[in-house]
């Protein structure tokens, strides 16, 4: 089988920005793609949660939202001893591993279906529910160490009304009430279109990739192997976890794995920049957007895609 138009696509979009290329996408246009592609996962989502029994959906999303708010815990000291960072930077740092990316959960599950590997439809319910936890525990551990300023309350409000939550959670409520019928005049848009209008959004990522390089230079050789590292330990625990603990299939093991090795550079920075404003923000998403994202999607998700065939 040929390489993945998708992956290509990125890689057009990275190595454009490398070579200076004046290809650029206007604001609305990348504003419109990210709102699109959060409503069609969160659509199709509730419409498959609309046949699946809430007793299977329970223990999987229960671990979802645990793990989402643990893995911050666990990488922290790492950032802090092994990579050398000062406590709110480690603490924001951490907050991005904690939280998920929607658009690694896209091409996953994309990858997934051009070879024809099934997995539970439930699995953006638990895309929904891991966003935020990690974005809490990212909180707490800067506030643990008096490095946050203060107005906490209105930091969680603003996770919990941050836009990608809001449309994942709006999308599945929607494609939940209104089932599979309901969904069948949606199909042609939020269905059809699906690849085709990723691979656009993957293009503009690529050229944002391509610019955050010099950034990594400037964060250290120690920042860079932690964004490798970290993605392949955590996604290859999530694929174990996945089928051992939680029951999945391969394809839904492999998932959750993609889920659990994921890095937000899209909520996280947002909320921990109004968090932890003494952060220095580049750290955090250089290491998600320009290290752990292409990581994933060339090396991390074929590998766990094979581990979770040997399941």
């Amino acid at each position: 089988m040929g390489l993945d138009p998708l992956i290509l696509v990125f890689a057009l979009g990275v190595i454009a920005r490398l070579a200076r290329s004046d290809l650029r996408f206007p604001e609305p246009v990348y504003e419109a793609l990210s709102i699109y592609l959060l409503l069609a996962i969160g659509l199709k989502g509730g419409v498959e949660l609309a046949h699946q029994p809430l007793v299977q959906v329970a223990l999987p999303a229960s671990f979802a939202v645990f793990a989402g708010f643990a893995v911050p815990f666990l990488l922290f000291p790492a950032l802090l001893h092994g990579v050398g960072l000062k406590r709110a930077d480690a603490a924001s740092v951490a907050a991005h591993y904690g939280s998920v990316s929607v658009v690694t959960f896209a091409i996953g599950s994309a990858f997934l279906q051009q070879r024809g590997i099934a997995y539970e439809s439930f699995l953006p319910v638990l895309l929904a529910l891991m966003e935020a936890p990690g974005i809490i525990a990212g909180v707490v551990l800067a506030r643990a160490g008096g490095s946050a300023a203060a107005g906490g309350a209105s930091v969680y409000r603003e996770v919990a009304v941050n836009k990608g939550i809001v449309l994942l959670i709006g999308g599945i409520s929607i494609g939940w009430l209104i089932g599979s019928e309901g969904y069948k005049p949606l199909q042609p848009l939020f269905g059809d279109l699906f690849r085709g209008l990723l691979a656009i959004y993957l293009l503009e990522l690529g050229l944002v990739v391509g610019g955050r390089i010099p950034d990594l230079r400037r964060a250290g050789v120690r920042l860079i192997a932690f964004g490798l590292g970290a993605p392949l330990l955590l996604g290859t625990t999530g694929v174990l976890l996945g089928h051992w603990l939680l029951g999945l299939s391969a394809g839904g093991s492999v998932l959750f794995g993609v889920l659990l090795g994921s890095a937000s550079y899209i909520a996280a920075p947002a909320a921990m920049r109004m968090a932890v404003p003494e952060a220095n923000p580049a750290l955090g998403i250089s290491a998600a957007l320009a290290v752990t994202f292409p990581f994933n999607v060339f090396v991390n998700l074929p590998l766990l895609a094979w581990l979770g065939g040997k399941l």
